[in-house]
């Protein structure tokens, strides 16, 4: 057998090769666009809303806490159903699942875009939620089979990160112009003719692949996790604002625990569990998303620099969005090319090395906020954090599906992004109470403790990436029947 053939066995039947005969390996780039055009209305539907924001609650005259749910139901949801979406991907199949996930999604835009009150509006955004989960997970396992492990998958990855951090900013942007311009129901209906878009293409270059996961979809699993993850990010929502050690948190946290410590418990017992418990016992995939807490809890941090340019420097809304745009530029071209090409050169472990020294550093910077230096004081810190940032990302989430046997992508891709999704709402938490500890009244010094308490998180992080090991599968001996299945339990090697 050749090495190719040996790579090729490692890596398992994807629908860019042979093995699904289908001949997808023309179409490898237009399936990445597709991918990109469903996960960027995900992203940008997120920022857009956040702006028109304002707009809503003024039509409705709903108070600010009631509006505030437009978005962020849609975070609870999406990161409530990512781990369920991807596994359900598994079984049933990634392309049927993304399917529905667009459609979905569409649907709930053109209600959203319809609402005739909050409450209704809520409830599209909380299906919206759902949906892009269904999306965001499947997608990730779709370029998995699409792009074999190597230089192709990793720059699939990096222009997909770079893809939908330049969308976040583009969202914010388009908000404000499409809102002032149509008024807020306008960012609903724009993702109708995208989403049918993107779902004819998916249906036409997306190959069709049945679930390769053994077994049924574990329900209960489902349930009690799904469960467990909304309450668990609403735990930590409400600490940003009521304080990580109040009543407010601490009962829908201890409901999350119970939730999942059940959930861990099904898991253990079932035949056919959501979640394999073995599967986080691999030392790859432990890192990869315990990693990704601290990266994505630093980017929760940077939510308070927003504050900080408002409320300290007299910035107005739409200033302080674009004094983020050099940082944007740095994910859009760092983060899209720079990364793919660190990974091929100086593989997973010093990309991730880098990365978190690159944030921890950023981090340190920002500590000090020197007021009178103003914009300028707060730059070098900034882009410092996204280029580490931007070539971590694309980095934890090749990691978090490194070494997958077929059927296992799905569950890859959702745990590594319910890890992302957890870390955000999780670090803004901890660096808000650690500022409110010292500063109840959040002042200047005040900020200054919460980038202090992100530098160490984010140096935690650094000290797991220095022990971090890539994991790969062992080369099958060759079979007189070969079951393209048969991938072995992936080994750790140094």
């Amino acid at each position: 057998m050749t090495e190719n053939q040996q790579e090729q066995r490692i890596a398992g039947p994807t629908q860019a090769e042979p093995a699904a005969g289908t001949g997808l390996a023309a179409h490898a780039r237009l399936i990445l666009a597709v991918i990109i055009a469903a996960a960027f209305l995900d992203v940008v539907d997120f920022s857009v809303v956040q702006v028109a924001l304002p707009t809503i609650q003024r039509e409705f005259l709903a108070p600010l806490a009631e509006s505030q749910w437009v978005t962020g139901v849609y975070g609870l949801t999406l990161a409530g159903f990512l781990m369920v979406s991807g596994r359900a991907g598994d079984v049933y199949g990634q392309k049927r699942m993304f399917l529905v996930g667009i459609v979905l999604f569409t649907l709930a835009s053109l209600t959203a875009g319809l609402a005739p009150s909050l409450l209704s509006l809520v409830a599209s955004r909380a299906i919206q939620g759902i949906a892009a989960a269904m999306t965001t997970a499947t997608a990730l396992a779709i370029l998995a089979a699409t792009f074999p492990e190597g230089p192709e998958r990793n720059r699939a990855f990096g222009i997909l990160v770079s893809v939908l951090s330049a969308g976040f900013a583009a969202g914010s942007i388009a908000g404000g112009v499409l809102t002032a311009a149509f008024g807020w129901r306008s960012v609903m209906f724009v993702n109708v003719p995208i989403g049918a878009a993107a779902t004819l293409l998916a249906q036409r270059y997306i190959a069709r692949n049945g679930g390769r996961a053994v077994g049924r979809l574990d329900i209960p699993g489902a349930v009690t996790v799904t469960a467990g993850l909304i309450l668990l990010v609403y735990a930590f929502t409400v600490a940003a604002t009521d304080g990580l050690f109040t009543v407010q948190t601490a009962v829908p946290l201890a409901l999350s625990v119970l939730a999942l410590v059940g959930f861990l418990a099904i898991e253990y017992r079932s035949k056919a569990p959501l979640m394999p418990l073995a599967f986080l016992r691999r030392r790859t995939t432990l890192s990869a998303n315990v990693l990704s807490l601290f990266v994505s809890s630093s980017a929760g941090a940077l939510i308070v620099l927003t504050v900080y340019l408002q409320q300290i420097l007299g910035y107005s809304p739409l200033e302080a969005g674009l004094a983020f745009l050099p940082a944007a530029a740095i994910f859009f071209v760092v983060g899209g090319w720079g990364s793919s090409w660190l990974m091929n050169r100086l593989g997973m472990k010093r990309v991730l090395v880098a990365s978190s020294a690159f944030v921890t550093l950023g981090l340190a910077l920002l500590a000090p906020l020197p007021v009178a230096a103003g914009y300028w004081g707060i730059l070098p810190g900034t882009m410092v954090w996204a280029l580490g940032a931007s070539i971590g990302f694309p980095a934890l989430a090749i990691a978090g599906l490194a070494g997958t046997k077929p059927g296992e992508e799905g569950l890859a891709s959702g745990l590594i992004q319910t890890s992302q999704r957890l870390g955000f709402p999780l670090g803004l938490s901890m660096v808000l109470t650690v500022a409110s500890a010292f500063d109840p009244q959040l002042g200047l010094s005040g900020y200054r403790y919460a980038f202090a308490a992100a530098a160490v998180l984010a140096a935690l992080g650094f000290g797991i990436a220095l022990r971090f090991r890539n994991e790969r599968a062992p080369i099958l001996v060759e079979r007189a029947t070969p079951d393209p299945r048969s991938v072995g339990e992936p080994g750790e090697v140094e």
